[in-house]
């Protein structure tokens, strides 16, 4: 390398640039690891509290059961043999009203927030008749029995219920835990007086339930004509599942949402009409806006990027002013571009993400300033190196924060970087400075400085 001293240089500063990006990988790893304990934290939570609820009801069923003989012939000698089926019936109301209020309640593991809430949820359910509650025989000569109806509820996560009620008309029904349904075992259920069960007549039932879940809540919309309104706190909802409401407010003060879902467009009446868990639903969940782990890690998907850059500039310094700037250095500078990230991640874990981006960005960028100052040779210069860090790091921000034009404005600062290259090298003489560096009368000259551009 004795012979070639800038095809050295060149392979010290791959070097360097290796060894930064095991660095960023490193730094990926930690916020990957801070990321996976806050879902771990969630998860103790969600164990100890309650998960996300899933409302799915209220619904009517009945069990009931058909018995009949059957004749068997075994040579001369003719046996009848009891045969009994048993089966569910099912009655999705015709109408479902829901009107419910989750207030947040945040809840911590360490220094992790998790997203708890107290739903307060008034369902009221209305059916033309109880028609389809009334058993059909399928065999000649059988005999029907059916035990009394029960009104129920599913939920995602029984634990949560602090308090139910339910009524129809002025009677008051006894709640019981759980549900008579094998894949949705998880809520409560009512049983319906056999004075009050009237097939031909309407039925009504209102329940009021107060329920405790943590990140989100799901409504599955059983009614023939269902109507939910949800309103909250909580001023950042993320509206999800199969359907989106049809009017929503969302203000500094929380939300204020609207669903009307009709049969037609919804599997839901049929899915609790078999016994099955994936009932179709919609669901709100209780995001933080900034998510500080999500935002670090997009950050440092940026990190290599920005040491490219740095270096560039640190370039064009060499190249221009003639100065000369050792491997090391260039070590060191991308070293305190690599720690800003893991000064990012630990401090937004104590601080609002602003603040911590803030406190990081102006840390790094006094420390690079200071350090430019006497390896770029004066103060100016290092100031000059100290406002374009500056201005990287407010890039990154807006990078971080305006993700849908993120690709846009990335393109734009790479496009501007390599302008900037260009416009600045226009003049200068590449193969002249490669045989300066060649030439052994003028090594001691490179060593020094590098050669003033020719002029235009």
């Amino acid at each position: 390398m004795g012979r070639f001293p800038l095809l050295g240089k060149l392979a010290a500063l791959a070097a360097v640039l290796v060894g930064l990006m095991v660095a960023l990988g490193q730094v990926v790893g930690i916020v990957k690891e801070r990321e996976g304990r806050l879902h771990e934290a969630q998860a103790s939570v969600a164990a100890s509290l309650a998960a996300q609820q899933h409302l799915i009801g209220p619904f009517l069923q009945r069990r009931c059961e058909e018995t009949w003989f059957d004749q068997l012939v075994d040579g001369k000698e003719v046996r009848r043999i009891q045969q009994r089926r048993e089966f569910q019936l099912v009655a999705a109301p015709r109408q479902l009203d829901i009107d419910a209020i989750a207030t947040l309640e945040p809840r911590y593991r360490g220094l992790f927030k998790v997203n708890g809430y107290v739903l307060k949820a008034d369902l009221a359910a209305q059916w033309a008749s109880l028609d389809a509650l009334q058993p059909k025989a399928e065999h000649a000569a059988s005999q029907l029995r059916c035990d009394e109806a029960v009104v129920v509820v599913a939920l995602g996560d029984a634990r949560g219920i602090r308090h139910v009620q339910v009524k129809t008309g002025s009677a008051t029904l006894d709640a019981r835990p759980g549900t008579p349904r094998s894949k949705l075992p998880h809520g409560f259920h009512a049983v319906v007086p056999p004075d009050v069960f009237n097939a031909g007549a309407p039925f009504a039932v209102q329940v009021r339930a107060e329920l405790v879940g943590t990140q989100a809540v799901a409504i599955a919309p059983v009614g023939e004509q269902t109507q939910v309104r949800l309103r909250s706190d909580w001023p950042h909802p993320s509206f999800q599942g199969r359907f989106l409401p049809v009017e929503r407010a969302v203000t500094e003060g929380g939300f204020d949402a609207r669903w009307r879902i009709s049969a037609l467009a919804s599997s839901a009446p049929r899915d609790v009409r078999t016994d099955t868990a994936d009932v179709e639903s919609f669901s709100v969940s209780f995001v933080d806006p900034v998510n500080a782990y999500v935002l670090s890690d997009r950050a440092t998907k940026y990190g290599m990027l920005f040491v490219m850059l740095t270096f560039i500039a640190v370039a064009l310094v060499e190249l221009l002013r003639k100065v000369r700037v050792h491997p090391l250095q260039y070590l060191l500078v991308g070293s305190a571009l690599t720690v800003f990230f893991l000064l990012l991640v630990s401090l937004s874990e104590h601080l609002p993400f602003v603040w911590a981006y803030a406190a990081a960005s102006l840390a790094c960028t006094a420390l690079l300033a200071f350090y430019a100052t006497h390896i770029l040779g004066g103060v100016q210069a290092g100031s000059r190196f100290g406002a374009l860090v500056a201005v990287l790091y407010g890039a990154l921000y807006l990078l971080l924060q305006l993700e849908q034009t993120s690709l846009v404005l990335g393109s734009l600062l790479l496009f501007g970087a390599l302008a900037a290259v260009m416009v600045l090298t226009r003049k200068l003489n590449w193969y002249q400075l490669v045989e300066q560096l060649r030439t052994p009368a003028t090594r001691a000259q490179a060593l020094s400085g590098l050669a003033a551009p020719p002029a235009a």
